[in-house]
């Protein structure tokens, strides 16, 4: 398993009229967590863009509303890989408070195209050999 995190407040803007984030945020904060699992991994999803022309977009995201954050909160959210991706990526994804509590969580696949061609590609080995690494290395 691999397991990245990355810690924010909830800002205003996120809020609705009674200082509560509104759902779609959560999407936006499962997308901050993937964006720092790939800095993390040292391989930036802009990098696989631009040196590999390889995409990487949603075909599908799942998410289940548990507790509502708020104005003040400190967040966490989390991207967690447990198989090292081939042509799709599974990441689980979760989003907590400071106390914590789970607001959010579900699941987002990821696929793998050609940036030229929009066709499906499998997982570029750049990126496999370091989910691999990482994996690996956090088995107990």
């Amino acid at each position: 398993m691999a397991l990245f995190k990355t810690t924010f407040p909830v800002r205003y803007y996120e809020t609705d009229q009674m200082a509560v984030v509104h759902h779609s945020n959560y999407i936006r904060y499962f997308e901050l967590a993937r964006d720092e699992m790939m800095v993390q991994l040292g391989f930036p999803i802009e990098k696989c863009e631009s040196e590999l022309g390889i995409m990487v977009p949603i075909i599908s995201v799942e998410c289940h509303f548990r507790h509502p954050a708020r104005m003040g909160d400190v967040l966490t959210a989390t991207a967690e890989v447990d198989k090292v991706p081939m042509a799709k990526m599974l990441i689980k994804q979760a989003v907590w408070n400071q106390d914590g509590v789970l607001c959010a969580d579900g699941n987002v696949t990821l696929c793998f195209i050609d940036s030229k061609t929009f066709t499906p590609v499998r997982c570029p080995e750049e990126v496999t050999a370091l989910f691999e690494k990482y994996i690996n290395a956090n088995q107990i």
